[in-house]
């Protein structure tokens, strides 16, 4: 079914998004701000609880940057591009457009608030404040499980990125430098803001620039393949002795534990030393490549300035039907609705927005534009991927990850022609642009990991364990050896070469997340006070609670169990084992999640219709 005839033009993709997020950010979160009480004059945990190391109060320019460009990676142009191959764009979009606003920004706000309410805790302590420790512990471990896909799946993309762009990996290595100059500047030397932050933004976009003069990648391409002329080679051989080299190439494989430890070391650091100046000076190179794709789009159709028409290509349909394209059998409901998780709705957000964002706002009152307006953000991004696909086309939907984030750069190096920019330097541009979110959501998924295990082992509060020390509990929580407790099994479930399926498995344990975090919400909300309505979050919540364990269930037993270890679908050893592996996983993360939203039920009708108590005001304990 074909319906593309009717509306070929990719503008519209980008119009009916901007429409749905105005109407959502002008009416919704100023309804949303006054319904949580947020107060410009009251403190802030920053304030409270300032450190100089988790908690640091932080301009708000400096925070949305951080925020946004941690919660946005390659999961909303992963996402996106995959659901609009396999099902046709019209789907991808209504998604979007509708579910982010309704369902999307107000996960992020609310956690964000939430988390303010109780001290800048994560969404795991806020739930335990209600329900008990048991509750806490649940949704603890099932956050700790999810980053540790998270991360999993990052470093993966960003492997396949460097390996596709050598030029890329020159240009963030340049950026993450200036960061750090820059950190020590803003911090240390307390410098003028404004006209440093002129200079640093400059050498970030010249970082482009000098990684197009000097590309660089570990090994060789096997093969037939070869990198372009001039890029600098640092290891001999092929890389075909590196773990997982047989399924993801030697190259690719080889900048995966490159990724990996670089997100350990980045989030053991302070906050000020790297995170913070990075996520700000990025957001730049964020900004850009989404207002300039979204703008380009825009001049491109109305003046034709573009290298071709910004026309839907005839390889997308509109739509393809439920069960999706004939190299396909997926049904359109439940699995869309994960495939596109960041760009309409991801549970990573509130750990992102609970556990460092929470820390480091300077006013309550910034938590609308941050929370709220940094997941329109994000969903601008998912409507500039999908209108990527659009423009260039998609031959191989079955193809996954490997095939979609190219088709990221190549077609915004298209768009991005619109303003004059050639295509080679916007593909490398946008290239870098995609990095620098995956980069940054990828240590601030470490340091969340972090957060995470420092609640379930326990640990004083405004403190951070070093792990250096001889016990467990010491080891488990530690700033610097927390972060090997997640990259091992990260990286032992990328090499086994069923990285494709866990792109399912992420989503589905990060929709379901999503769908536990509004519950957290539902539930302070219901014994804060009883007057406060429960419909904005309660019923995302439901409607994300049925779609994910229906989508995980299909996951676990018909994708693994039946077709992989009944059927033979798996057809190695390794294979069969990462099967039987990911079922489990995802068993236990349905099973935790049912679990869990049955202690919240019984929270909210005893703090609702049960005997007379007193309702616990926000940030009691």
């Amino acid at each position: 079914m074909r319906l593309g005839s009717l509306m070929t033009q990719v503008i519209w993709i980008v119009a009916a998004v901007l429409a749905t997020f105005t109407v959502g950010y002008v009416g919704y979160s100023r309804y949303l701000a006054r319904f949580v009480d947020l107060e410009e004059d009251r403190d802030t945990p920053a304030h409270k609880y300032e450190d100089g190391q988790e908690y640091v109060p932080s301009k708000k320019p400096v925070l949305l940057g951080h925020h946004f460009s941690s919660i946005a990676g390659g999961a909303p142009i992963v996402g996106p591009i995959t659901a609009g191959a396999v099902w046709g764009w019209v789907p991808a979009l209504l998604w979007i457009a509708i579910g982010n606003p309704l369902m999307g920004a107000v996960h992020d706000f609310v956690s964000l608030s939430g988390s303010l309410r109780h001290e800048g805790k994560s969404v795991g302590y806020i739930i335990g404040q209600y329900v008990g420790e048991g509750g806490k512990k649940m949704l603890l471990w099932f956050a700790f499980l999810t980053i540790i896909l998270v991360v999993a799946v990052f470093a993966l993309v960003v492997g396949i990125v460097f390996n596709a762009y050598p030029e890329v990996v020159t240009a963030s290595s340049i950026y993450i430098v200036l960061a750090l100059v820059f950190g020590v500047y803003l911090y240390q030397l307390n410098g003028p803001f404004i006209p440093v932050t002129v200079v640093f933004v400059a050498g970030v976009f010249a970082a482009v620039w000098v990684g197009i003069q000097y590309p660089l990648a570990l090994f060789e391409l096997a093969g037939d393949a070869a990198h372009d002329p001039g890029t600098i080679v640092l290891l001999s051989g092929t890389g075909s002795w590196v773990p997982g080299a047989a399924a993801l190439g030697g190259n690719t494989a080889a900048w995966i534990p490159v990724i990996m430890i670089y997100g350990g070391i980045a989030s053991a650091l302070p906050v000020w030393v790297l995170l913070q100046p990075r996520d700000y000076l990025s957001s730049f190179l964020l900004y850009t490549g989404v207002g300039g794709a979204a703008l380009a789009i825009i001049v491109g159709t109305l003046l034709g300035t573009a290298s071709q028409p910004l026309v839907i290509d005839s390889s997308i349909s509109a739509f393809e039907g439920f069960w999706g394209v004939d190299a396909v059998f997926l049904p359109l409901f439940p699995l869309l609705f994960i495939t596109i998780a960041c760009g309409t709705i991801s549970g990573f957000h509130s750990l992102v927005s609970s556990g460092t964002t929470a820390k480091q706002l300077d006013k309550e009152t910034d938590a609308r534009l941050i929370g709220y307006g940094g997941m329109l953000g994000e969903g601008l991004l998912a409507a500039v991927a999908l209108s990527t696909l659009a423009v260039w086309g998609f031959g191989d939907p079955a193809g996954g990850i490997g095939a979609a984030l190219p088709n990221f750069a190549s077609g915004g190096g298209v768009i991005l022609t619109s303003l004059g920019i050639p295509e080679s330097v916007g593909a490398v541009f946008m290239a870098l642009v995609l990095v620098s979110f995956l980069l940054t959501s990828t240590d601030t998924a470490v340091r969340l990991g972090r957060y995470m295990m420092e609640e379930i082992v326990g640990t004083t509060p405004g403190r951070t364990d070093t792990g250096l020390n001889a016990d467990i509990g010491s080891i488990a929580r530690g700033r610097y050896t927390n972060p090997i407790v997640q990259i091992v099994p990260a990286y032992l479930m990328v090499i086994s070469g069923q990285w494709v399926v866990l792109w399912g498995l992420f989503g589905g344990a990060n929709q379901l997340l999503a769908a536990l975090a509004l519950l957290t919400a539902t539930v302070w909300l219901a014994n804060w006070d009883e007057t406060k309505q429960l419909v904005s979050t309660g019923v995302p919540m439901a409607i994300m609670v049925t779609i994910t364990v229906l989508g995980l269930s299909w996951l676990a037993f018909y994708e693994n169990i039946f077709l992989n270890l009944i059927q033979g679908g798996a057809e190695t050893t390794g294979a069969a084992i990462s099967s039987a592996v990911q079922a489990a996983l995802a068993i236990v993360l349905i099973v935790l999640a049912l679990a869990l939203v049955r202690l919240g039920y019984r929270n909210i009708t005893e703090a609702r219709g049960g005997p007379e108590t007193p309702a616990a005001e926000p940030g009691d304990d």
